[in-house]
């Protein structure tokens, strides 16, 4: 057999496994364009596949705290660098093949990773958050174990997952995912504010069409 003949029934090989599994998941043509144009892309891809699949087996705390650590060790980057865009979400399928991001996109793959993995929708949020140093906007992912609890940050600037009772740092302005837009209120308790936000929408549409 030719060697590209072997890189073929690789490639191949490898598509057939990634499809086999749920979202994001990558096409024979999609590799083995990546493999010519990028193949650190293409390891990428099959590592964070292969962590995935490993982190099944693991209780939800440690699937937490394993799914933040490995997605910390992307490489940050912006959106005015990566898309001339001053907000664009990238899709896990598009932070995978860049191989970095901004806040957002960090909290985004988290989400995704975590959906994967059994959690459920109703207890993850996109949260956007101010940091009371600089005063600055930040997003993180919220996990809500319990009802009127503080819910756990999952931040790219942290590999310590606690509690927002215990990031005194930050200050929760509201939170997002598939349900809706809400604020939290003294007690814990989340107050629906809209019903949709603009920019998951968007990516919802992207992730649905596997972009």
């Amino acid at each position: 057999m030719k060697e590209s003949d072997i890189k073929s029934f690789v490639l191949l090989l490898l598509s057939t496994i990634l499809l086999a599994q749920p979202y994001p998941y990558f096409t024979h043509k999609e590799l083995k364009q990546l493999q010519t144009i990028n193949p650190i892309a293409t390891n990428r891809i099959l590592d964070y596949k292969r962590t995935l699949s490993r982190c099944k087996k693991l209780s939800k705390t440690e699937q937490l705290k394993r799914i933040n650590f490995y997605c910390n060790n992307y490489l940050p980057g912006y959106d005015a660098i990566i898309d001339k865009t001053d907000d664009y979400w990238e899709t896990p399928k598009e932070f995978l093949k860049i191989g970095y991001g901004d806040c957002e996109d960090y909290a985004i793959i988290k989400y995704y990773s975590l959906i994967n993995l059994g959690f459920k929708k109703e207890k993850l949020f996109l949260t956007v958050v101010k940091e009371n140093a600089s005063r600055n906007y930040h997003m993180v992912l919220s996990y809500f174990q319990k009802p009127h609890h503080a819910p756990m940050i999952l931040d790219n600037l942290s590999f310590k997952i606690l509690p927002l009772s215990k990031r005194i740092d930050l200050q929760a302005v509201f939170f997002i995912n598939a349900f809706g837009v809400y604020k939290m209120n003294k007690n814990m308790q989340l107050i629906k504010i809209a019903n949709r936000y603009k920019n998951f929408t968007k990516l919802e549409q992207k992730v649905a069409s596997n972009q």
